[in-house]
């Protein structure tokens, strides 16, 4: 059966898995990018932006699992830019340029409806307007057997364990203090509900964290 996974969803020790102030300039928040600087030591990291070399231990592996099976995506409308209300301005099309690294269909959910964008590599935007579970039902049937990749931001992964539909959470707790931001695991209303420590282990600089259904 398929299922719902979150992968590499990296927080601070204080819990925060964005920063404040997201912008242009600043798309996971001020300081939010230090999050995600053990990504790019990996191996996997640096294939990503064209780079080689690169380590193969422990975060390369948790990294590299996060596309295994994977046949959609479904993300938050923060995820895919830091634009608010209506589509003013329909030429943004992401953090990723012209070949984003999904190269499948991916859903956003949002409030406000856009025709679905195409992207080179595969990847499609489709905009979801009527919430969680019609993202769920239209990303499983557009994967096809796959599974379904959860990403940010932290309030859409809420959204999900809040509602018990995550299958698989692994958190990449990260030894920064951010002191302000978007905190994952708040706002649960005694989720996450349901789900079991599968595995635990650390690298030097990240400790992994997965939990299952």
């Amino acid at each position: 059966m398929a299922r719902l996974r979150v992968h590499n969803l990296a927080i601070s020790l204080d819990g925060y898995a964005a920063g404040p102030h997201q912008d242009v300039t600043h798309p996971l928040g001020v300081g939010g990018q230090r999050l995600h600087e053990w990504v790019f030591g990996t191996a996997t990291g640096r294939r990503m932006t064209g780079d080689d070399g690169g380590s193969t231990g422990v975060d390369d592996v948790f990294l590299e699992r996060g596309d295994q099976g994977i046949g959609a995506t479904i993300m938050g409308r923060n995820m895919f830019g830091p634009h608010r209300g209506p589509w003013e301005n329909e030429d943004w099309t992401g953090w990723w340029g012209d070949n984003p690294p999904y190269h499948h269909p991916v859903f956003v959910l949002t409030h406000h409806a856009r025709p679905p964008v195409s992207m080179q590599g595969g990847t499609t935007f489709h905009f979801v307007t009527d919430g969680i579970h019609a993202a769920l039902d239209a990303a499983l049937d557009a994967a096809a057997g796959g599974d379904v990749r959860l990403g940010g931001g932290a309030a859409t992964v809420q959204e999900y364990l809040r509602a018990g539909l995550v299958d698989e959470l692994h958190v990449a707790l990260v030894p920064v203090l951010l002191g302000s931001g978007e905190r994952l695991f708040d706002n649960l209303d005694g989720g996450p509900a349901g789900l079991q420590l599968a595995e635990f282990v650390a690298s030097e600089g990240v400790a992994h964290a997965r939990f299952v259904r």
